[in-house]
């Protein structure tokens, strides 16, 4: 009973995103069918995932992200970006090399949270995937086999957007772009 009660805790510590203190604040514009459509804030919990966070923000100062596609949106689950280098899902890579080792799996998935897309263990590049479905079973899936860094803390609205430019195939409408990002709190 003492382990349970111990599990539980430490579940409930790391279950709910917003109430982490996040390392960075980001800012990020997007862009869909070649038109500025507005910016949305990443909140990053850097003393959960230090190295994870570190990569998005590193290829962030460095403008990798900036002009890539969000290349899969899947309606009621998940949009998809972060490959710089192919632009289809099928590239990126980290500032630690290609590919790097999943960190930790202490933070849980929820609606607008910010994760590491994967192609299984270990193998983390730059590609990420934000969650916009509030009670899709897709996501409980996701928990001990992908990176939770991040959550969306502001304009979860165009998020929802960005999602109604998708399909269940994953294949987007038209063009939807990541566009530029900012580690607020820093002059770049």
């Amino acid at each position: 009973m003492k382990y349970l009660l111990i599990a539980v805790l430490l579940f409930a510590t790391y279950s709910k995103l917003a109430d982490q203190t996040p390392s960075h604040k980001l800012q990020v514009g997007v862009s869909i069918g070649g038109k500025d459509s507005g910016t949305f804030t990443l909140d990053l919990y850097g003393s959960v995932v230090p190295k994870t966070v570190e990569n998005f923000v590193s290829l962030c100062r460095q403008g990798k992200y900036n002009g890539s596609p969000f290349h899969r949106i899947i309606p009621n689950f998940m949009i998809q970006g972060g490959d710089y280098t192919n632009g289809n899902g099928t590239g990126g890579k980290s500032i630690y090399g290609e590919k790097f080792e999943d960190e930790n799996f202490k933070l849980k998935h929820e609606v607008g949270c910010i994760s590491m897309a994967n192609a299984g263990p270990g193998t983390n590049g730059s590609q990420f995937f934000i969650t916009t479905a509030e009670t899709s079973w897709k996501i409980f899936q996701l928990d001990g086999k992908h990176v939770v860094f991040g959550r969306v803390s502001e304009n979860l609205e165009l998020i929802k957007l960005l999602e109604s430019q998708g399909s269940q195939s994953g294949k987007t409408k038209v063009d939807v772009k990541f566009a530029t990002c900012k580690v607020l709190g820093e002059d770049l």
